[in-house]
């Protein structure tokens, strides 16, 4: 599964792990993505989403009905 966020886009950053003595090893930090399915009135149907806990708390504030309208405006399939 990609690292990335349907509702909000978040990628994975990339920067250096370092250790006690400076030394740098790349490393990647990847966002917390999550698997949710939400049932959405508008399409009559379930839908299920990858993403981040901020895309999670988004939907809790706007609803998944605006949430999915705004996808759908971008072109994301669902």
């Amino acid at each position: 599964m990609a690292a990335v966020c349907q509702v909000t886009g978040a990628i994975p950053g990339f920067g250096h792990s370092i250790s006690h003595s400076h030394r740098r090893n790349k490393r990647r930090f990847d966002p917390n993505i999550q698997k949710k399915s939400y049932f959405v009135p508008s399409l009559g149907r379930k839908v299920t989403l990858t993403l981040s806990a901020k895309g999670i708390k988004v939907i809790d504030a706007r609803g998944i009905d605006a949430v999915v309208r705004d996808m759908i405006k971008r072109g994301v399939k669902l």
